[in-house]
């Protein structure tokens, strides 16, 4: 049997739930899959994805660093881009469709915790 990597899923730092959820899911369209605490009172890990992408999602100090980017590749980047325009962002994002130097486009997001989403694609 040949080694074989099937996915790589970024951890990200939140430092408020109610926020995270409200930029992760209203904002960028995730759904939470699953959500885990150790006991009631300790800091929330979970899961959101939407469309192929996950991300997991985590208020343990010790699990990541804040201000991470994160790459994503995807498909129709024009359609994202104009349904995140009609959106209320946390703050005023207002984000742009940019030439990518090497092809193709980006549409880059901060969250409110200082990760960054880098999503790239063919308009």
């Amino acid at each position: 049997m040949a080694i074989a990597f099937t996915a790589a899923i970024p951890i990200l730092r939140i430092f408020d739930e109610d926020l995270a959820r409200r930029f992760y899911g209203d904002y960028l369209g995730l759904e939470v899959d699953w959500e885990h605490r150790f006991e009631p009172g300790l800091p929330l890990y979970m899961q959101m994805s939407r469309a192929g992408l996950v991300l997991h999602l985590t208020g343990h100090h010790g699990d990541t660093t804040p201000g991470s980017t994160v790459y994503v590749q995807m498909e129709d980047i024009a359609a994202f881009h104009a349904e995140l325009r009609q959106r209320d962002g946390i703050g005023n994002l207002r984000p742009g469709l940019e030439d990518a130097p090497w092809g193709g486009k980006l549409v880059e997001v901060t969250d409110p915790f200082g990760n960054r989403l880098r999503f790239a694609g063919d308009a």
